[in-house]
């Protein structure tokens, strides 16, 4: 795995053989940012489910200014922990262990500032999307505007919520990534 674009462009990111983790593919991960664009001076991000933490670093890597990491696996927080070391990122990156199934944290324990990019890459199938979603309109976690990009499988139905609106939809073989705008409706 490595970074797809922007200032470490090129990057690769620390091996993980053996783990239980799902990283979204160099060529998906290169989609996504295509349909974001190249530039994400300022973002602010969340990346949920974080596994390897590539959407993250990618978008730091492409501009955002800060990324907060939330995963449950120990060893996936190391993994985190080694590609941001990695990439030179440690000033502007936040990492909670956290189980996201009991619940999202606070925004204050998130930083207390909404975000305004949300990355969701949960397992496959397992119906964790429409609660994190719940869950990230009801905390105030989304800044106006918001871009809330899911990862699911492609027969995973994901339906819109009140305040999240549909922009995109992409399917890559057996992966689907909807992407949703908070508060504007496309």
């Amino acid at each position: 795995m490595r970074i797809t674009g922007g200032r470490v462009k090129g990057k690769l990111l620390a091996p993980f053989k053996g783990l239980k983790i799902r990283p979204t593919s160099d060529h998906v991960r290169e989609a996504i940012f295509n349909i974001l664009g190249q530039g994400l001076v300022g973002e602010t991000v969340l990346d949920l489910f974080a596994g390897t933490g590539a959407l993250g670093l990618e978008a730091i890597s492409r501009g955002a200014v800060r990324a907060v990491f939330v995963d449950r696996s120990p060893k996936a927080i190391a993994i985190i922990r080694k590609n941001v070391e990695i990439c030179g990122f440690g000033e502007l990156v936040q990492i909670l262990k956290r189980d996201l199934l009991r619940g999202l944290p606070t925004l204050e324990t998130l930083g207390g500032r909404p975000f305004t990019m949300v990355f969701i890459d949960p397992p496959y199938r397992k119906g964790f999307i429409p609660k994190i979603i719940s869950e990230l309109i009801s905390k105030h976690v989304l800044a106006p505007g918001a871009v809330v990009i899911i990862e699911s499988a492609k027969s995973e139905m994901i339906h819109d919520v009140a305040g999240l609106y549909r922009s995109d939809s992409r399917v890559y073989g057996d992966t689907k990534i909807d992407f949703f705008v908070f508060g504007v409706r496309s």
